[in-house]
């Protein structure tokens, strides 16, 4: 018998040990189909993040307003709530999975351990006691900013406008308002919208021009640039808000600054002859609508050159200020959850470019201070 012969006899055993010690009966991670059909136990299920469960047959896909249940699909594109399984987020999870906090989530693989139980009166996953997986499918703010690493002042502006300039998606005027209803949907009545100065919730159904109506506050006003409402600046959602009619003619096209008397219909506002102090809440919010505004739009495109400066006094011309107050709301009010959500909301779902100075606020002192 030849020597590779005897080795041959000698390993067949060997490969039959082998397979003999997998372990018989592991649980096996489940699809969402299986997870459906089988609602019973405890089970790991693996499938794509569709959305936020409001209903047994609705799901919010966007404008999250939670961060204690998810959607889960065996496709990521899937819109049927028949072939979703609908997860309860548990505390310890919603910092990590909830879409409010993470919309990034949306459309990323999750693999979660639980019992499968019905949830919302609809197939699901309850008590879960493992959760995994990546935070995003889209690129992460990182990515997104490699063409800005390690650049400071006008490199860094010059950057960071290539950057968001880059694939954009410009909406109409008339898009604008279908688009306010997501982006600004008030969290605790899905019919509403949250008027941005006032703070007040109002009708999905209320935008217009009468009084009692909402309509839609230039940030940038308009006529610092005269861009008008034309694809582009005019409609850009990052500095676009739900307001009250009133409320936004008062504001009309006034720098902003600390400041004037208080502003009838819209509390903690407060307005003199050149200026508008909008409330603490929001402060920070304008000043990184401003800074944004005057990255994105630099003469190219047709657009005018807008730029922040100290003034308040800068009429019809391309510029805005009180450069100094901004940068001074800017530190005093950071980015929150509701903020980060409403910028991953227009990149992912509308324009498809980020407010720099909400994923890195500590680029706003390189470039403006």
């Amino acid at each position: 018998m030849s020597w590779h012969r005897r080795i041959a006899l000698f390993a067949a055993p060997l490969v039959a040990l082998a397979v003999l010690t997998v372990p018989a009966g592991a649980a096996a991670t489940l699809t969402v189909a299986q997870a459906i059909s089988s609602q019973s136990g405890a089970g790991t299920v693996t499938g794509y993040v569709v959305g936020e469960p409001t209903a047994t047959t609705t799901v919010r896909t966007s404008g999250f307003t939670g961060d204690t249940a998810l959607a889960l699909a065996d496709s990521r594109g899937e819109t049927s709530t028949a072939r979703m399984l609908y997860v309860q987020i548990t505390s310890a999870y919603r910092s990590s999975f909830g879409l409010l906090s993470n919309p990034g989530r949306l459309g990323a693989t999750i693999t979660v351990t639980g019992t499968l139980t019905a949830y919302f009166s609809h197939p699901g996953l309850k008590s879960p006691t493992a959760m995994t997986g990546a935070a995003t499918t889209t690129p992460t703010p990182d990515s997104y900013y490699a063409a800005a690493a390690g650049k400071t002042g006008e490199n860094l502006k010059t950057a960071l406008h290539g950057i968001i300039s880059s694939g954009v998606t410009k909406l109409s005027y008339d898009g604008v308002w279908n688009a306010l209803k997501v982006t600004d949907q008030d969290p605790a009545n899905s019919a509403n919208v949250k008027l941005f100065y006032s703070g007040l919730s109002r009708s999905k159904s209320l935008n217009g021009g009468d009084s009692g109506d909402w309509n839609r506050e230039h940030v940038w006003a308009q006529s610092h640039g005269d861009f008008g409402t034309s694809a582009g600046p005019g409609t850009d959602l990052h500095h676009l808000r739900p307001e009250d009619v009133g409320v936004n003619s008062a504001r009309g096209n006034k720098d902003f600054d600390n400041g004037g008397t208080a502003v009838s219909g819209a509390p903690g506002n407060y307005s003199d002859s050149n200026s508008w102090e909008p409330r603490a809440a929001v402060k920070g919010d304008v000043a990184r609508m401003i800074f944004y505004m005057a990255v994105r739009y630099e003469g190219g495109d047709s657009y005018p050159d807008l730029e922040v400066d100290d003034a308040t006094s800068s009429g019809t011309a391309p510029r805005m200020g009180r450069v100094s107050a901004l940068l001074a709301w800017h530190a005093a009010d950071p980015p929150d959850a509701a903020e980060r959500a409403r910028n991953q909301t227009i990149y992912a779902t509308y324009q498809h470019n980020r407010n720099p100075f909400i994923d890195h606020p500590e680029w706003a002192a390189s470039i403006f201070d």
